[in-house]
Parts: structure tokens; C-alpha cells; sequence
């Protein structure tokens, strides 16, 4: 098309996503056509007010391998604009090491963050050919830099260089009395990613029997040089591992709603429970394929934990086992994790070669954890499954609507959210797929192809309609046990009398009216904030309480930080009482349920029946919490977009909204409690009814199987094809 045309496209493309969508064509032109006239396209749109024409002009000179425009790709390094850095930084992992461009890569890398995140990618890459030039000028960086943060990231990016030159002075750091534990443990794990000669393993050695962290690090480098090793176990079924590293995820799920431990974090392990089948019992698919007989579920934990979780992942021949990566003392927020790559990949190899056998690795999220599951995956060779949802597209469409995000914004927007890497990232891990699994949404086909730029259509058998599912044994037992404590029939079961304090708390008029209960993460794309906004400010704070159930109150994250100081400024916590919102926390997965049935039927005293619940999400691309709510029978309020719009029945059991609309939430919420409150005609029963036949967590158990199994199949199939060895 030319490249005037396809930078034409880019700033008169209608949306935001259409535009990043544009942008890919830009860089295939530039590609095509590495010319003077597109150099001069390009550098025009990178001194204009539209931030994403100038960002699609830094990957477009990334692609056309011109040493002219190398040049001037490297000065953007040096630009004013931190977001035309960071691009600039990530692009240039395109093209061959341009040695003007290492002393400031290393300056981006010591000062961290995302953006050092990038350029430590783009010095890794060019290790390969560069890896004595890396070394050197990384030892040198070492002698300027006396932070701790800054020395530990410069330390792990000399670790990248393969080359021998970079095992001595990762050596002499480890064994340093006088560096800080936080840099001697960078050069410790690094080690275990080199050889395994007498040198390294005698200071690992030497290392691990002073105890305390540096031997617990170095325990796991001496476990890292190990050769790969099969577990000695011969089983019939399949092992199929799957990840969410911001979360701290355990059977009980004990921690569920603080930090990031979200819906995901509840799902992975029901999910886990009802995949994995013992030796002799009964698959969860109907047809004549493998059973999968063993999960790995993998997410963060301490040092210690991942070398007692390496001897059970390795002992476990069937079931449910978990496994934890350790990623610093205290918990990263995932918008802020991606700095952590190199360590996570550390640790997600170190479990997977524990497991000895993975037929498959299942990847839900664009997060850092997928990025580097998905390297290990390509060294190990483990083919992948990829759960593919418009996720950060829905945002970016959801903000570019309401006028929160503008092209002139864009760039901003993009250094805190990373939008053009995520959705990048979506692509790749897509693309390098096996197979991919989709959200049911109203418009799957379109959305898929205009939001992410997937056809569907194409090659109908790598793709699968899964929807997610709940537990409702749980709920129905939640549901059971609270009928019976309200009718004083039995004592309270846990956590009522949690709920019932926090009630009390209410001024005696307030007890009176029925609760709106929202549950999940304190982050902004939940929309926690916005929903207390939203009730505070209209009659809706007349008509009932509202029960905000998640996040952890005691230390709370960046983001949960966030959401606090925007419902505090909504409703102090001195009015709190007087105006009916309750603020609770996080809370163990069955309290919660117990709560939600609390809410239907009420709490005499306490709390009038016919309460609701209200997600005020800015997308959800299914609603785990939504679905447990509807199977606690009731009326509910959701996002009019995603996974949603598919089991909502607009009017009955619940009301559809475009959440990031105040004025529709709230009239959502006010019909909600209309519905709720009015005659008794079978709505509990048939929310439940969606929920039982088509929801539950073994129905998504049975659907994923069959995939699994296919794709373990198809990889047996390419290896005999290729004549490799397994």
C-alpha cells in the first residue's frame, strides 16, 4: 500500500485499537520499502502531538534494517519523551547490537522498571553475538553504580551473557562478604545458569553451607546445574501445568481477594482438582483420550518453599500439586512484576524440569509470568495452550470510548500500562500456540477479529469455546448453611460472625436495608472504587448498604493503595457507619459464599433480604465471582461487554451496564434492587439453573481434556514426523 498510505491509516484510523492494528502494517511497509522518502514519513510522525503515530514509527524503523535509520532509532533513546525511550529500547531487540546504544541500554537497565525490563531483553538478545562487549561494559557500569537495586539488575543482565567471559567477575560477586545479600544472590542464581565446572559447583557448595538466604539461593543454582532428569515414574495420563505468578495460591485458598489473588487464583485450583484424575478412576472426557492425571499448578512463594516444593513436584505421580516461584521477600503487584522475567523463568524451568514429564503448559495471561513460561516452553519443548482474550483491548476500547484515553494521552497511558507491549505480547503467545481457548462472548467471531486480530474462522480446529466454571458444591453448601443459621437452626457456620460485627458496626436505621456485596481484587480495572463512587453519590446510599469484599487492609498493595484513597475520599472512614459502606477485606473462598447467601436472604437485625450483587468492572472477560453469585441466587449487575452478556438475562436474572458509565451503573444497580425486592417468581432458581448447566468447574474440566489431550497428541505426532528425540 505504500508507506504514505499506511501511515495514512494510522492517524485517520477511527479507534485507538484500530490504530495499533494500523501500526503493523506501518512497520511491514517500512520493511518493504527502506527508502529515504520513508525515512523522512517516519521521522516526521515521531516530532508530532500523536502519540501513536510516533510510537508506530519507532517499531517501523526497527524493521527496515537501514543504517541510517539505526542511527536515528538509537538517538530516540535519548528523546525527552520517556515513552519514545522505552519504545526505542524495545525495538531495537529487532536489528543487530548497534555498540552506541549499550551505555545507555545499561543506564535504563540500572535505573529498572518496566522500561529496564526492556532494554535487559535487547542486551540479552544481543549477547549472542556481542557477549564480550556486554561483559566488559557491564563490569564497567558496575564500578559507577553503588544502589543495591541497580547493581543487582546490572549483575542478573551480566548472568545473560552466555559467554565464559562472565562467569569470573559473577563469581568474585558471589562470594563477596561486602556486597549487599540482594546483588551476591543475583550473581548466585546466574551461576547456576552457567557450566557445571568444578569451580562454580565448589563456590555453590561452599555457598549453600553458610546457610541463611545465600545458601537458600545457592541450594537452588546447585539444583538449577543438574542435568534434566525423568522422574523414574511411568504413567499412563497426562500432566498438564498451568500458572498465575501474582498470587499465592494453596488448596485452601486462604488468601483469596488480597493483592492479586483473584478469581483467577480460585479457578486454577478448582480446576486443578477436577482435571486431575488418580490412576483407575474415571476421566473427566467422554471419549477414549488420555486422562489427564496430573496438574502442576505454579505461583509465587519464597526461596525456601521452591526447594521443598521441588522434591513434591518430583515425587508426584498423579493429583493436584503445586509449585512456587520465588520472585523477592515481598509480594509485586503484577503491573509492576515484569522486572521480574529472568527470575521467573529461573523458576518456572526449575519446576518444570522437576516434573520430568509436561505434555502440556496452559497460559491464561499476558502477564510476566506467560512471557517467560512461554521461553521455557520453546527450550524445553512443551507445546502450549493459550486462553486468548481481548485483554488490554477491551480496556483501551472501554477508555478510548468514555475520553479517558486519547491519541495525544496515548503515550502516557502506555508508560503505566503498558498497552502496545501486552497486546503484542497476546500476539505472540497466540500465535506460537498450539491451540487456543476463547471466552464465550455475543460476538466472539467479530471481536476476536477486531479487537486482537485472530480469524477465528481459520483453522476452526486449533480453537476452542471454553467457558469457565464455578465450584457450585461450595456454593450450594454456602447457600445451605446459611439458610439454616438464619432460621436458628444450627449455630453459624465460619465467618458469619465476622460479617455480623461488621454490621453491627452500622447506625441501628442502616440495619434495616438490604446489602449490594461486589467482591474481587482493589484495582482499578475492577472498578472498586468507581462503584463505591457511584452508590455514594446518588439515593442508591438510601436504599442500601454496600459490602466491598477484597483486598488486604493491613499492607495494602500500590493498587489496592490506590483504590483505598479513592473510596476514603468517596466516604471517610469516620462517616462510614452512618452511610452504610463496609469495607471487609479479603476473605478464604467459602466465607465469601457464606456471605453472598447472607446477602440474598438476609440477616435479621443485621442486614434486610433481597440484597444484590454488583460488578462494576471496566471489562470482565467471564466473571468467576459473577457466576458464584447467580448461583447463590442472586440478582446480579454486570459489565454489558465480554463473557458476561453470555449468561446475564438482561431484566431477569440480573442487569447488563456500561460499568465505566456512572449514571448506567447506577440505574443498573436501582433496577437490580427493584428485581430483587419485588415477587417472588423463580429468579434465585433460575440463575442457578445457568449456573448448574453450563458453568460448573467440571463442565470446564471436561471441555479442556479433550483439548489437552489433543495437543499432547499432535506434538507425539511432529516428534516421530521429525525423527527427534522426545
Amino acid at each position: 500500500m505504500g508507506i504514505q498510505t499506511a501511515m495514512d491509516r494510522v492517524v485517520e484510523a477511527p479507534s485507538i485499537i484500530e490504530a495499533l492494528r494500523a501500526a503493523d502494517d506501518l512497520a511491514f511497509e517500512a520493511g518493504r520499502d527502506p527508502s529515504v522518502r520513508t525515512l523522512r514519513v517516519l521521522s516526521a510522525a515521531l516530532g508530532g502531538a500523536d502519540d501513536i503515530a510516533a510510537l508506530a514509527s519507532v517499531h517501523a524503523l526497527a524493521e527496515m534494517h537501514d543504517e541510517e535509520a539505526g542511527r536515528l532509532l538509537v538517538s530516540l533513546l535519548s528523546d525527552h519523551r520517556a515513552f519514545v525511550r522505552e519504545h526505542a529500547a524495545w525495538s531495537l531487540a529487532q536489528g543487530l547490537p548497534r555498540t552506541a546504544a549499550v551505555a545507555r541500554l545499561i543506564g535504563m537497565v540500572a535505573a529498572g522498571g518496566f522500561s529496564g525490563m526492556l532494554a535487559q531483553h535487547t542486551l540479552e538478545k544481543w549477547s549472542a553475538g556481542a557477549g564480550e562487549l556486554l561483559a566488559v561494559a557491564l563490569e564497567a557500569a558496575l564500578t559507577g553504580h553503588r544502589e543495591t537495586g541497580a547493581r543487582s539488575r546490572l549483575v542478573e543482565t551480566l548472568g545473560l551473557v552466555r559467554q565464559t567471559v562472565a562467569t569470573r567477575p559473577l563469581r568474585r560477586i558471589a562470594l563477596d562478604d561486602a556486597e549487599p545479600i540482594r546483588v551476591r544472590e543475583a550473581a548466585i542464581a546466574a551461576l547456576g545458569q552457567r557450566e557445571a565446572n568444578a569451580g562454580v559447583v565448589a563456590d555453590l557448595e561452599d555457598l549453600l553451607a553458610t546457610g541463611g538466604p545465600v545458601g537458600d539461593v545457592a541450594r537452588l543454582a546447585l539444583i538449577d546445574l543438574e542435568p534434566p532428569h525423568a522422574t523414574g515414574t511411568v504413567r499412563g495420563g497426562l500432566t498438564v501445568a498451568q500458572l498465575f505468578l501474582h498470587a499465592d495460591i494453596d488448596p485452601t485458598l486462604s488468601s483469596a481477594g488480597a493483592g492479586d489473588n483473584g478469581g483467577i487464583a480460585t479457578l486454577l485450583v478448582r480446576l486443578g482438582n477436577a482435571l486431575a484424575v488418580p490412576s483407575g478412576e474415571a476421566a473427566p472426557s467422554s471419549d477414549e483420550s488420555p486422562a489427564v492425571e496430573r496438574v502442576l499448578t505454579m505461583s509465587r512463594g519464597s526461596v525456601a518453599q521452591a526447594s521443598i516444593d521441588l522434591l513434591d513436584v518430583a515425587g508426584t505421580a498423579s493429583g493436584h500439586v503445586y509449585g512456587h516461584v520465588p520472585l523477592g521477600s515481598q509480594p509485586t503487584p503484577s503491573a509492576a512484576a515484569w522486572p521480574l522475567r529472568v527470575t521467573a523463568r529461573r523458576g518456572i524451568r526449575r519446576l518444570l524440569r522437576a516434573a520430568g514429564q509436561v505434555d502440556v503448559l496452559h497460559l491464561r495471561m499476558a502477564d510476566v509470568g506467560s512471557l517467560a513460561a512461554a521461553d521455557v516452553a520453546r527450550e524445553l519443548g512443551i507445546p502450549t495452550v493459550f486462553t486468548v482474550a481481548p485483554d488490554p483491548h477491551s480496556v483501551i476500547q472501554s477508555m478510548d470510548r468514555s475520553g479517558a484515553l486519547t491519541r495525544e494521552g496515548f503515550g502516557a497511558a502506555d508508560l503505566k500500562e503498558h498497552f502496545w507491549f501486552r497486546i503484542r505480547l497476546v500476539q505472540s503467545l497466540a500465535g506460537s500456540a498450539s491451540h487456543t481457548v476463547l471466552f464465550p462472548r455475543p460476538d466472539l467471531a467479530r471481536d476476536m477479529r477486531e479487537l486482537v486480530g485472530i480469524d477465528i474462522g481459520s483453522h476452526q480446529e486449533r480453537h476452542t469455546v471454553v467457558a469457565e466454571g464455578v465450584d457450585l458444591e461450595v456454593v450450594d453448601r454456602s447457600v445451605a448453611q446459611a439458610q439454616r443459621a438464619i432460621a436458628g437452626d444450627t449455630p453459624a457456620p465460619d465467618g458469619f460472625a465476622d460479617l455480623a460485627a461488621l454490621l453491627d458496626q452500622l447506625e441501628p436505621a442502616r440495619r434495616e436495608l438490604p446489602l449490594i456485596v461486589s467482591v474481587g481484587r482493589l484495582h482499578r480495572v475492577k472498578g472498586m472504587a468507581t462503584l463505591v463512587e457511584s452508590w455514594a453519590g446518588s439515593a442508591l446510599s438510601e436504599r442500601a448498604n454496600l459490602l466491598v469484599i477484597g483486598g488486604d487492609l493491613d499492607a495494602p498493595s500500590l493498587d489496592e493503595r490506590e483504590q483505598l484513597d479513592l473510596i476514603e475520599a468517596a466516604v471517610p472512614t469516620p462517616e462510614r457507619a452512618a452511610r452504610g459502606l463496609v469495607i471487609a477485606g479479603h476473605r478464604p473462598n467459602d466465607v465469601t459464599a457464606r456471605w453472598l447467601a447472607a446477602a440474598r436472604f438476609g440477616m435479621p437485625g443485621r442486614a434486610a433480604p433481597g440484597g444484590v450483587y454488583a460488578c462494576a468492572s471496566i471489562k470482565e472477560e467471564f466473571g468467576i465471582a459473577l457466576l458464584e453469585a447467580m448461583a447463590t441466587g442472586l440478582v446480579v449487575v454486570a459489565p454489558d461487554g465480554g463473557g458476561p452478556a453470555t449468561y446475564v438475562d438482561h431484566g431477569d436474572t440480573g442487569f447488563l451496564a456500561a460499568t465505566w458509565d456512572r449514571e448506567r451503573l447506577v440505574e443498573a444497580m436501582t433496577a437490580a434492587l427493584d428485581r430483587a425486592g419485588g415477587a417472588d417468581d423463580g429468579v434465585a432458581e433460575r440463575a442457578r439453573e445457568v449456573v448448574s448447566s453450563r458453568f460448573t468447574i467440571q463442565a470446564m474440566a471436561r471441555a479442556l481434556a479433550p483439548v489437552y489431550s489433543t495437543v499432547a497428541s499432535m506434538e507425539e505426532e511432529l516428534v516421530r514426523a521429525a525423527g527427534l528425540p522426545a
